[in-house]
């Protein structure tokens, strides 16, 4: 039985934070463990509104930029990480927006507040032994020898050339041939780019499609499945989990890894930001810049490992 959930309201609030709720169920389509988890958000906002007295909604309209701030801070005093506050914040604008989109209240203030910047999350990736290891066992993870060279196929693509999972499964047959010295990808947004192919890259793809049974004429899905329709990611994603258990690497570790490590390691060969920026299809190149920060903390590790001193 859920445990109900209380709000620090007078009656004129609480009926407009059912028909919000109600909103959220009907227009929203929102789960009800989402909607329990927005109202547990606002319920604590609005008892430290005011926790001696109901609020109201000229409280809610009278509050001011220094007092959403306030709830933040005092929250992010109780160790609530900032996952956790971002999505707080994002419950209580949702019904702030909602009073004002309906009339009742508008208050722009919480429009000034952003929210918490959340922890930068490294990428993760492989070194170049792993990585090497990785193309060499995913073709015998698989259950049958074309599936296999498949496999092997889409890794050393990903590795080779730094695509994404999706960008390299919408590829068509005829987008990458024997002579093909580049290759244009369509990305995230729709925003195209060239990215160079190595010739291991359709050597690995011209193995497997000569063992395809299906067939493959120019302009259909290039990477198939067991029945012949266009592969599914998550196919790919289980034959990297049946690796990790065979080779012993992180339980994190994904076929997005492969992109990572294309990414980090030309950097530690010395190519240029900006080189890596296009490659990676990047808009920004903030997100590029992320790979810098990998290297400096696997350089710290090898340093810690390394030196003499860290031994004692």
């Amino acid at each position: 039985m859920r445990e109900e959930i209380k709000f620090n309201a007078d009656e004129q609030l609480c009926k407009y934070i059912n028909q919000w709720r109600d909103w959220l169920l009907k227009e929203r389509l929102y789960s009800q463990h989402t909607i329990d988890a927005y109202s547990r958000d606002l319920a604590i906002f609005l008892q430290k509104c005011s926790p001696d007295n109901r609020v109201d909604l000229s409280r809610l309209k009278g509050y001011e930029v220094t007092d959403f701030r306030r709830f933040l801070s005092e929250r992010a005093a109780q160790y609530i990480d900032k996952s956790s506050l971002s999505r707080e914040l994002s419950s209580i604008r949702s019904f702030f927006k909602w009073l004002d989109v309906n009339g009742v209240m508008k208050n722009s203030a919480i429009g000034v507040i952003s929210s918490p910047r959340k922890a930068k999350i490294l990428p993760k990736a492989l070194d170049v032994d792993d990585a090497f290891e990785v193309l060499n066992e995913v073709a015998d993870v698989a259950k049958n020898k074309w599936l296999g060279l498949r496999d092997k196929a889409i890794f050393t693509l990903l590795y080779g050339c730094g695509l994404r999972i999706s960008e390299a499964l919408n590829l068509n047959v005829g987008d990458i041939t024997a002579d093909s010295e580049f290759l244009r990808i369509k990305g995230k947004g729709n925003k195209e780019r060239i990215v160079p192919v190595l010739p291991i890259v359709w050597q690995s793809i011209d193995s497997y499609l000569q063992k395809n049974p299906y067939k493959h004429d120019i302009g259909t899905p290039l990477f198939v499945g067991d029945r012949g329709d266009r592969l599914s990611p998550r196919v790919v994603q289980r034959q990297m989990q049946k690796l990790r258990t065979r080779l012993g690497l992180v339980d994190t570790l994904t076929p997005h890894a492969l992109r990572h490590s294309f990414a980090t390691q030309l950097l530690a060969e010395g190519v240029d930001l900006r080189s890596i920026q296009q490659l990676l299809g990047h808009s920004s190149l903030v997100t590029t810049q992320r790979y810098t920060d990998l290297q400096t903390e696997n350089l710290q590790k090898e340093y810690h490992r390394a030196h003499p001193l860290d031994k004692k």
